[in-house]
């Protein structure tokens, strides 16, 4: 008999559950990838919808020379400082509102999209909402081809996609969490959350390639990206690995799923019932899941259950603080991802294409920053205290950056990239890992229609945060972008404090796993 072929030795040495687990990996990470490159165009082109311009004496001159030259044509954008009625000198204002707009509209309908989306078939709901999406995106970038100057007409194509664009995150973690179990789950998300950032990097190359010529095509052509994915979620995302007779979690020794907070949870009673008399506290039982998403989520468990109210969700320990939390890192990461381009091109006087490129170094940052938080979190046994890390390095990281990226383009470069990795390794880890984890929770008994619930919570709060950063951006950078990087600092240091009780729990639970160890 023949040797088999190296490349199909490959193949056949996976299961075919890990093959679907593989597809299904892939497949939610291009999804919302797609989501992330529609929401980038907007901080491209913002270099274009408003240029520095030439004083307005010389303009009211070229008004009345085009206006001898031209008496009956009408110039298809008269302004010389960029896209009506971005062209006013309160522009920075008129920008931070379309900012607001959708990041408002995110925020608000986040809240309501995890409760539904645990209502209704994942793969239905996530195909209506990219679809939507695809098309308010495109929506925006028609405002170009059709001479739209109209400020109500943009911000509320920026409302309808922030409140479509709900539909992504509690679905994509609800699905990867029901595919993937507890084992490595900070590294696993920690990789699948670089979606963010390659979602970002392409679609900020994308914007920038036309930013110059034909913006509008910036917004087209990610619209038509997102509503393709949509289609391809309809023909091939499998909500639960149950409907293709799938194991329910992925298959590793038992000791892999065993955390530092299992652990405590486990040997502590004992101690504890000796010392004090009485059961341990639910808190120090901790914020990961006592068991498998999957091995709950299935016949009864799965269907039998009523979906958890919005109140139960907060009642779970630790969704309140990590969602706080969340609320200042986001306000930090989301400022950097609408006004990075702009304050690039305001400091190194480069024009949008190549401040649109240069802002894609944040990203990658990123990506390195999201695997990071959650290696570290795996090794460490510890989520709270590895974001505590990151952000406790982030705050004064922010305070170089200000201070270096005035220095030249080489150190801008640097910082962008250390700064990219320490502010969205926390915002990662909690949005993926952590969601997941709280979604889970023994508390839970276990019903397993709360992950998107809880995903909603969090990242819903998150947004809050999200739409106040670059709303005080435009509000706080006419008066110096100093100013606006202060603001970031005490925004992460407000994330910070506000983790300490859980970072707190985490050190206690492991100083009475040594001491149990020890006894």
């Amino acid at each position: 008999m023949a040797q088999l072929p190296p490349g199909i030795r490959f193949i056949t040495s996976f299961s075919r559950d890990q093959w679907y687990r593989a597809f299904i990996f892939s497949l939610t990470f291009l999804l919302y990838a797609s989501f992330h490159l529609s929401r980038k165009p907007i901080s491209i082109v913002k270099g274009e919808l408003h240029k520095h311009c030439a004083s307005q004496v010389e303009i009211d001159s070229y008004k009345e020379y085009a206006a001898q030259i031209q008496p009956v044509k009408k110039p298809f954008n008269a302004s010389q400082c960029g896209w009506e009625p971005f062209d006013k000198s309160n522009y920075k204002q008129l920008l931070g509102a379309l900012d607001y707009s959708f990041l408002c509209a995110y925020a608000v309908g986040m809240y309501l999209s995890g409760l539904i989306g645990e209502r209704l078939p994942i793969r239905y709901y996530l195909t209506g909402g990219m679809l939507a999406s695809g098309l308010f995106t495109a929506m925006f970038g028609l405002g170009y081809f059709y001479n739209v100057h109209n400020l109500w007409f943009y911000i509320m194509a920026q409302i309808a996609n922030g409140l479509v664009q709900t539909t992504g995150w509690p679905s994509v973690v609800t699905c990867i969490g029901n595919w993937f179990g507890k084992g490595r789950r900070g590294l696993i998300m920690g990789v699948w959350n670089s979606h963010t950032s390659v979602g970002n990097i392409l679609g900020s190359l994308i914007a920038a390639y036309w930013v110059s010529t034909c913006w509008g095509l910036s917004f087209v052509v990610p619209g038509v990206i997102v509503a393709v994915m949509g289609v391809v979620c309809f023909l091939f995302l499998i909500e639960h690995p149950k409907d293709v007779s799938c194991s329910c979690t992925p298959s590793s020794s038992s000791k892999s799923f065993l955390n530092g907070a299992s652990r405590c949870r486990i040997q502590m009673p004992t101690l504890n019932s000796k010392e004090n008399g009485k059961p341990q506290d639910a808190e120090m039982q901790h914020l990961l899941p006592d068991s498998e998403n999957c091995s709950v989520a299935t016949g009864e468990g799965r269907h039998g259950t009523s979906a958890i109210s919005f109140l139960g969700a907060l009642r779970i320990p630790g969704v309140v603080e990590f969602s706080l939390c969340l609320l200042f890192a986001k306000l930090v990461s989301y400022t950097f991802l609408f006004w990075l381009p702009l304050y690039i091109t305001n400091v190194e006087h480069l024009d949008a294409k190549r401040a649109g490129d240069l802002s894609t170094l944040f990203d990658v940052g990123g990506i390195f920053g999201g695997i990071l938080a959650g290696l570290i979190s795996d090794r460490l046994e510890k989520r709270a205290s590895t974001c505590g890390m990151m952000l406790l390095l982030a705050a004064p990281t922010l305070y170089m950056f200000s201070a270096v990226s005035k220095m030249g383009l080489e150190a801008t470069v640097v910082m962008l990239l250390i700064s990219g990795a320490l502010v969205n390794g926390p915002y990662a880890l909690i949005t993926t890992a952590v969601s997941a984890d709280l979604g889970t929770h023994k508390s839970l008994k276990g019903n397993s229609r709360a992950l998107s619930t809880v995903t909603a919570i969090i990242d819903g709060t998150g947004s809050v945060g999200a739409a106040l950063g670059p709303l005080l951006a435009g509000l706080i950078s006419p008066s110096g972008w100093n100013n606006v990087f202060y603001m970031l600092m005490v925004a992460d240091a407000c994330a910070l404090l506000l983790l300490l009780r859980l970072i707190q729990k985490e050190l206690q639970c492991h100083a009475d796993h040594t001491l149990f160890k020890e006894h």
